[in-house]
């Protein structure tokens, strides 16, 4: 998953909500928690939302099969009862929950679970997470139009949800969690058609009380949510259109409870040098990393000596001082949170010295001018232009182009056009805690398309094919052995040096201190549940 600088990633810190003391965590409801965004909410229709601040708000008003525990990532059922795996890791089979209710009052049925996740394939649609879901069998007959419905979906009775693949995927299971599977009412989305983004009606915790569009949205507790006891608050509202640093003002006032834009980068030092404040400000990991990409079919990059000379010469830690220390440095393409992390592994060391060596021996003794794209958004040209100078060094001469953002992932995607690419405000974010999830989309041999976010044009044949190895070690206790296998795919692809790994951001959210959680929630690596279910007054 894509995102844009800091601002919408620390809306993650929503699960992170703490306060100044120890407190305890009472079960007492009321009152309104007020959120703040720059921008206006573009939809909450989970089949096409796809950013930090729709996802978030969706997975409060949308139900899917599979949920994660609060503060983990461990895959728990949701709407489904129980779910069971076949042998050779291609047949799921969900039991839904009886009794669950729409917010129209109407049950969900298995029947829903199919239409939504058909809805979500429908080329008409236009979901950008149409692609998770290509494993189940018959998925191209049917976005091909040579089938009505998705053979792989099958619905022996009214609670029984049967997905047959046509290859074993070990994270199927976190896919099914994503809000591009949760569950629409067929009859909702004929109800308000295309506007259905805006007319929203699930099964969540929250429905839709209100929404003024460029002013605010209201979320009102549903009284007949499955889940007893939740959510704790009556009502949520996000208050759009609110700059920074008058939302910053409103929260020390305490007429805000959280900036949804994160900390305003001019007012960080002052927020985490001042005692007071700093106990307002709660501080996270994610599963994210911050890289720059380099074009493996564009010369001199064609030489793996000259992509790894590059690796060498960036200091990474002078980069993480411009963004206020709010990362860590990144040494391979997983962050520390993801299963099959390398904790062993350390990377290409900071050395000029070898970096100009290399390029020597590649041929290029005085280096080489090329073209580095980057986000135009502040921090990111300064981070390109740190990029630029450390290249320098070696005698590689980078030209800038700091663009709009559509504009450098145009460029990206197009071959042969953007040698290198800072991905800052676009870094790679995991859409679930599955180290595939760093590789299919971004770095196999079958992302290589037109529009490809595989901006490295990066193709391992030997990887692509462990890696399909890897999906296939479904069953539990091939666990610890599939993690290693993703530690030596990695550690190819790092020798195949594709990506110049940056740095893995943290999260900063800010917070009034009336507003909290229980502890699973203060590091909750998941960028997909913001648990407002779980927030609640403190005592």
């Amino acid at each position: 998953m894509r995102q844009r600088w800091m601002g919408l990633a620390v809306l993650v810190g929503l699960a992170l909500l703490v306060s100044p003391v120890a407190p305890t965590w009472g079960q007492n409801r009321g009152n309104a928690m007020t959120v703040t965004f720059k921008d206006d909410i573009s939809t909450l229709d989970p089949a096409i939302g796809y950013d930090w601040q729709n996802w978030s708000i969706i997975k409060s008003i949308f139900d899917g099969l599979m949920d994660y525990e609060p503060g983990t990532t461990t895959l728990v059922p949701h709407l489904a009862e129980s779910f069971t795996v076949s042998p050779d890791g291609k047949t799921y089979t969900f039991k839904l929950r009886r009794g669950v209710k729409f917010h129209n009052g109407r049950e969900v049925t298995a029947a829903d679970v199919r239409y939504s996740l058909e809805r979500t394939l429908n080329p008409k649609t236009q979901s950008p997470g149409a692609g998770f879901f290509g494993d189940i069998a018959g998925v191209k007959e049917f976005t091909d139009g040579k089938a009505k419905e998705v053979s792989g979906v099958k619905i022996p009775d009214k609670y029984t949800v049967v997905f047959t693949l046509s290859k074993a995927n070990a994270a199927f299971l976190h896919i099914m969690a994503l809000n591009f599977a949760y569950v629409v009412p067929k009859e909702e989305i004929e109800k308000a058609g295309a506007d259905f983004g805006h007319k929203p009606v699930g099964s969540g915790a929250y429905k839709v009380k209100e929404w003024v569009l460029g002013q605010r949205l209201v979320l009102v507790r549903n009284s007949d949510y499955f889940i007893k006891g939740r959510p704790y608050l009556d009502e949520i509202v996000f208050q759009v259109g609110v700059e920074p640093n008058v939302a910053f003002l409103k929260l020390q006032r305490g007429e805000v409870d959280i900036l949804g834009d994160g900390v305003p980068p001019a007012e960080f030092t002052k927020v985490m040098n001042d005692t007071k404040l700093r106990t307002l400000v709660a501080v996270g990991d994610q599963l994210q990393t911050g890289y720059v990409t380099i074009n493996t079919q564009v010369k001199p990059f064609t030489d793996v000596r000259v992509r790894r000379a590059l690796n060498m010469a960036v200091d990474k830690q002078r980069i993480i001082r411009i963004i206020n220390n709010r990362a860590v440095p990144a040494v391979q393409v997983l962050p520390p949170l993801m299963p099959g992390y390398d904790k062993e592994y350390k990377g290409y060391v900071f050395d000029v010295a070898q970096a100009k060596k290399l390029l020597a021996e590649a041929g290029y003794p005085n280096g080489f001018s090329t073209v580095l794209y980057a986000n135009n958004t502040d921090p990111n040209p300064r981070i390109a232009q740190a990029i630029q100078q450390d290249l320098a060094a070696i005698g590689v001469k980078a030209e800038l182009k700091t663009l709009a953002q559509s504009t450098v992932i145009e460029a990206g995607g197009t071959k042969g056009q953007a040698p290198l690419v800072w991905s800052g405000g676009m870094a790679w974010i995991a859409d679930y805690p599955d180290p595939n999830d760093f590789y299919w989309p971004i770095l196999s041999c079958s992302s290589l398309a037109q529009g490809t976010w595989n901006w490295a044009w990066y193709c391992n044949p030997r990887v692509e094919k462990m890696v399909e190895e890897a999906d296939a070690m479904v069953q539990a206790n091939q666990a610890a052995a599939r993690d290693a296998k993703y530690r030596e795919i990695y550690r190819l692809v790092m020798q195949d040096a594709p990506w110049i790994p940056i740095f893995h951001e943290k999260r900063y959210t800010m917070h009034t201190a009336r507003m909290g959680g229980p502890p699973g929630l203060f590091n909750d690596p998941i960028h997909i549940p913001v648990h407002y279910t779980e927030v609640r007054l403190v005592q």
